[in-house]
């Protein structure tokens, strides 16, 4: 079983809302000083349903991650994980891309491994919560997909697949080799071992450029963007406090009562 993991490095989704800063002239986030990257969460639990198949089934996790300032403590965390192999996009090239360059670029890049079982990806990034390169990927592959997978059995070349809805789960079973986007019902994933760790050290990543994957560099990244941002800012987020009085509980409770009737909450 030869499967591929899909895991972006984002800004600290746990760091202090305050720490978040917007450059409006350029629409980008400014990254807080003193934070530091980490994998995307639904990308971790991506790296897990990859790893709970090797565990039952055994085969090669290759981990793919793109970028630029790739922090190699950070995107060497699946294989400290037991994943097997690590390969970066990583050029000046692959910055700044939309869902459909970044979409482009890992396909291509997978396209160039060759030999894959299943791709799995994040439900969405902890930094734009698109949810749309998993897709994209698949779309431009021509593979089948799910979406929000909350377990993955493998059975006789097809994946037996439980994906969240709203209102509780659906099992869908797809052909292999497929694309799943993994959600965070799957489950926490493991944590890194010593002897993982030690070993994650001791490998070194495969680095591909635009050419290596065989596309040109106005094909990916912000040059090959097909959305543009026009406005990118943080809600202010205003708020007022009114105390409801009464001579007794009953008269604050029907004084509110009418407070809430006036602003039509009732």
């Amino acid at each position: 079983m030869n499967m591929i993991v899909c895991v972006k490095q984002v800004i600290d989704p746990e760091a202090p809302p305050a720490s978040f800063k917007i450059d409006p002239s350029s629409n980008k986030v400014v990254p807080p000083p003193g934070v530091s990257p980490v994998i995307s969460p639904f990308d971790e639990n991506a790296a897990e349903a990859a790893l709970k198949i090797k565990d039952t089934q055994g085969g090669k996790i290759t981990v793919i991650s793109l970028g630029t300032n790739l922090l190699r403590d950070v995107v060497k965390k699946p294989l400290s994980m037991g994943a097997d192999e690590l390969i970066l996009l990583e050029d000046e090239a692959f910055t700044n891309g939309d869902s459909w360059s970044t979409a482009y670029a890992l396909a291509m890049a997978i396209k160039k491994i060759g030999d894959y079982d299943i791709i799995f990806c994040g439900r969405q990034a902890a930094d734009w919560d698109a949810g749309q390169v998993g897709l994209g990927i698949a779309e431009i592959l021509g593979l089948p997909s799910v979406t929000a997978a909350k377990k993955i059995d493998i059975t006789d070349s097809k994946a037996r697949v439980e994906m969240v809805t709203t209102d509780g789960y659906e099992v869908i079973e797809v052909p292999l080799p497929a694309l799943i986007t993994v959600s965070s019902e799957l489950g926490e994933p493991r944590y890194p071992t010593i002897k993982g760790i030690m070993a994650a050290k001791r490998k070194e990543p495969i680095i591909w450029k635009p050419a290596d994957i065989g596309v040109d560099p106005s094909q990916v990244g912000a040059s090959g963007r097909r959305i543009k941002i026009l406005k990118l800012f943080q809600p202010i987020r205003e708020g007022k406090c009114e105390i409801i009085e009464g001579e007794s509980v009953e008269e604050a409770a029907a004084n509110l009562a009418s407070k809430m009737r006036k602003a039509k909450l009732l």
